[in-house]
């Protein structure tokens, strides 16, 4: 007994040192698998080596979440007796893990000769896939869907200025890059003096890149330095015309070395292929050099593809046969390699409905290593394998999302801060570092961008189908993320899963119990399963069908991000002040008008979303519920985004926000007129903000004008209510790109305010001027791409003089029923892309469709649709363009 009163007290005393050690061993764990990641062994003895490295990595981190966990909840759930048993089964657990660590030493040690010195690289597997997936694309010869590309880069590569020019063709593999190229190559290269086909790939270097260049020019040639054969590259090339395709470059240094070998006099063309947009638009910094973006196959040049591989003999397909040939499709999404790959496997089975169910349902399992789809995995993951290893887990994470889902940008990356995945860099917020990783992974043709904000940067974005399969099947190797939908078992549910994304409203995991799990998804989901989690870190409810609180996650202290979004939920419980770690707190679209004091406790939230939009046919100034707040919300001084914040008449809670310096988004409602000030003085101590969104109350006048100095990096801003006059500081607001004025009711125009602004994008105009006209002066509004303009009760007429808004993309005119004539000069528009107009004069609409007599003005404009309002409440569309 004393022995074991002894051990138990050795135990428990030394826990605090053997978590320190685990720390060190942890990051020591991480670099290894780093660079064995970067190697990519395939030896498979050493890949089941790596595994159980990184499933020991796993338990390392859960063990140190546990003691965290336990640490943080010594004076919130448990009673100190309870403390000693919960400290004593971390110190089982990492004792566990160091008996863990021994047997995985010995197991390095005994299987030493197969080692990384004797193991396969990256690069001698690299050599049979790449050559076997470059090589057929050359064989080709019927660009179908290329024609418009083919002839832009023939046209390029014959005429132009007599001087080197440079065309990066990029995209995502098998797109059809190396075909393009190859077609333009052998159809103009017998008119230059020389020409040369360089293959390159990802393991190959400068001086082997450049040896191949000589081998294609010379018959033959001598060993030389790197030196030395540059300067015999540039000698040869001097005075000659020259056309060279580098087909699949991966190295931005590769290209830049090659190039300062290269005479840039005569008229010369280079083309080069490359999935890398990031390396194609960084090297695109002068004239010479210009990026063509290759797009999928539309949808009848896809199906055409996929019906002449599927049935080679007749090109048609059997009516019986159409829903799966479109389902095939769609899984395909415009991506010629895949419609080639499946349309020859489909030729092969049984032209029957229910055969071509049972590989449209198996196209993940047939993508796999032995599969007959797998040479669209062998290509796809070729551009997962390029990436370094911090961004291969934020392309991991879209395996917790169904197929074709489309995520918002900033919601993403508040995830991957939450978990972890984002890297702290000097001088840059996590949310800046990113953004920057989710537009290398654009860049690099991985992610798919959804829909556009209006800034040009993606609002939305996803992967591509197939690319999502082979996503969900990496991540499941490496207990990254299980998925459970329709279809899956439970047994296939274990105790370690780290991130659980539950797609079906009937699963059943009542009982079972995810100790490890780190992140919880639900997209539809009937029961809760809350109670099942201990460390979690991200939890996304958004949608479930809750309308309390539930109690659980209050148990979940070590929680970062937290999104009851699109649930009706009305109340937050005071004890929310448990999750000491919280840092994003998503209850947009929620009933919750009010908050405990206690959430003020949560000093490193960054990110308080609490407010209901009403969606309505007519949008008024009370559309946005937000919530009350006190002035305790002072200490919560790291938020980045407050929305929204109720004014309240709350003067000390208005000053109080000037403690958020670094605010860089806010949104305040009801805001009375003599609290104005006080909300101004505040803002003057937010010089981070980006975003400031105020409405006044109902029927008061909003009061900005006690602003001195508005945040200098103010990109948008949005003022609603009535307006004496447009505050004087809104044109010192250089970097602004949208501004919002609705329910001003200016008596002077708004636009001799806002013409100057250098930046200006967007201007939306809501029952915010009683004038009759409009006018967009002479060389005004260089930047400006959208407008809109609505509930202009008085406005009779819109003139666009010469120069003014000449990018104007998108016009939108909605109820602005005195206006009987289209807008004079919009025919100078002639990169408007968007006419609509939404329950105007009828006699407006009659000018501009058929015959009208104002047809002319608008007809350079590819769409232009009247919409009008039906008594059940939606927009009934009249397409008024032509084609």
């Amino acid at each position: 007994m004393e022995s074991l009163v002894s051990r138990e007290y050795g135990l428990l005393a030394g826990i605090d040192r053997a978590v320190e050690d685990l720390r060190r061993e942890f990051q020591t764990i991480q670099a290894f698998l780093k660079e064995a990641d970067a190697r990519g062994e395939t030896n498979e003895q050493v890949r089941v080596w790596v595994a159980q490295v990184r499933d020991l990595a796993y338990d390392i981190e859960d063990a140190l979440d546990m003691f965290t966990f336990h640490t943080a909840s010594r004076f919130q759930l448990y009673p100190e007796f309870l403390q000693i048993k919960k400290r004593h089964s971390v110190a089982v657990v990492i004792e566990g893990i160091n008996a863990k660590l021994a047997t995985v030493r010995q197991i390095r040690e005994r299987y030493r000769q197969l080692g990384p010195s004797q193991a396969p690289h990256l690069a001698t597997v690299e050599s049979f896939t790449t050559h076997f997936n470059r090589v057929a694309p050359l064989f080709e010869t019927e660009p179908l869907g290329i024609e418009r590309s083919l002839a832009e880069l023939t046209a390029w590569t014959k005429f132009g200025e007599p001087r080197l020019k440079v065309r990066f063709v990029v995209g995502m593999g098998g797109l059809g890059k190396t075909l393009l190229a190859k077609q333009v190559y052998e159809s103009t290269k017998r008119e230059f003096d020389c020409w040369g086909w360089i293959q390159v790939s990802r393991s190959q270097s400068k001086e082997q890149a450049l040896w191949t260049m000589l081998k294609r020019l010379f018959e033959s040639i001598h060993t030389i330095n790197l030196v030395q054969l540059m300067e015999k590259l540039a000698l040869f090339l001097r005075d000659r015309n020259y056309v060279l395709v580098f087909d699949d470059l991966w190295s931005r240094d590769l290209w830049e070395s090659i190039k300062c070998a290269l005479p840039t006099e005569n008229h010369s063309r280079i083309m080069i292929t490359s999935r890398r947009g990031d390396i194609a638009h960084f090297c695109s910094y002068d004239q010479s050099t210009a990026v063509h973006s290759l797009q999928p196959l539309t949808s009848s040049k896809s199906q055409e593809l996929f019906f002449k591989k599927a049935f080679p003999s007749t090109g048609e397909c059997p009516s019986g046969l159409l829903d799966w040939a479109r389902k095939f499709l769609t899984q395909c999404e415009g991506w010629p390699l895949g419609i080639v790959t499946i349309g020859k496997v489909v030729s092969k089975i049984d032209q029957t409905a229910d055969a071509w169910r049972q590989l449209h349902d198996s196209l993940g399992s047939e993508m796999e290593n032995v599969g007959r789809l797998s040479s669209i995995t062998r290509v796809l993951s070729a551009s997962y394998s390029d990436l370094p290893y911090y961004l291969k887990y934020c392309v991991l994470y879209f395996s917790v999302f169904p197929e074709h889902y489309s995520i918002q940008r900033r919601r993403l990356i508040r995830m991957w801060i939450s978990e972890g995945l984002v890297k702290e860099e000097i001088g840059k917020t996590p949310e800046e570092v990113g953004y920057n990783y989710l537009e290398e992974l654009i860049q690099r043709n991985l992610v798919l961008v959804n829909d556009i904000d209006f800034d040009g940067r993606p609002k939305t974005c996803r992967v591509h189908r197939l690319l999502h399969k082979i996503i969900v099947s990496i991540s499941q190797e490496e207990n990254f993320c299980r998925v459970f939908s329709t279809g899956s078992s439970e047994a296939g549910v274990n105790e370690k899963v780290r991130r659980l994304s539950i797609r079906r409203s009937r699963a059943s995991l009542k009982g079972t119990s995810f100790p490890c799990a780190r992140s919880f998804f639900v997209f539809g989901l009937s029961q809760s399963i809350l109670s099942s989690f201990s460390i979690l870190k991200v939890l996304d409810l958004e949608g479930a069908p809750l309308d309390k609180f539930p109690t659980a996650i209050l148990n979940l202290i070590l929680l970062r991000y937290l999104s009851l979004r699109n649930t009706s939920i009305r109340r937050l419980p005071r004890s929310i002040a448990k999750l000491q770690n919280l840092e994003t707190l998503d209850l947009k679209q929620t009933f919750v008008t009010s908050v405990p004091g206690k959430i003020f406790r949560l000093r490193k939230l960054r990110h308080l979303l609490i407010y209901h939009y009403s969606i309505r046919i007519h949008v008024s100034i009370d559309s946005v519920q937000g919530f009350r707040a006190s002035a305790s919300i002072a200490k919560l001084v790291c938020l980045q985004k407050l929305m929204c914040v109720k004014a309240n008449r709350d003067i000390k809670m208005l000053v109080a926000l000037k403690n958020l310096t670094n605010l860089k988004k806010l949104g305040i409602v009801e805001l009375r007129e003599d609290d104005g000030r006080h909300l101004c003085y505040s803002i003057e101590e937010m010089q981070s903000l980006q975003t400031l969104d105020v409405a006044a109350a109902r029927d008061e006048v909003l009061d900005m004008n006690a602003l001195r100095d508005p945040p200098k990096l103010l990109q948008r801003l949005y003022l609603k209510g009535k307006l004496q006059k447009v505050p004087v500081w809104i044109p010192s607001l250089h970097d602004l790109v949208r501004i919002g004025l609705r329910w001003s009711k200016l008596e002077e125009n708004p636009l001799e305010v806002l013409e100057d602004l250098p930046n200006l994008i967007e201007i939306q105009l809501v029952d915010a001027y009683k004038g009759k006209q409009l006018v967009f002066s002479s060389g005004k509004f260089q930047n400006l791409k959208v407008l809109e303009v609505e509930d202009l009760e008085f406005l009779e007429q819109v003139v666009i003089e010469s120069r003014s808004m000449w990018r104007l993309q998108s016009l939108v005119i909605r109820r602005c029923k005195a206006m009987e004539q289209v807008p004079e000069g919009i025919d100078r528009l002639s990169k408007l892309k968007e006419l609509q107009l939404y329950d105007m004069a009828e006699s407006l609409v009659n000018q501009i469709q058929g015959d009208g007599t104002s047809r002319p003005l608008v007809d350079h404009i590819p769409f232009i649709c009247a919409y009008s309002l039906e008594s059940a409440g939606y927009w009934r569309p009249r397409v008024l363009s032509q084609g």
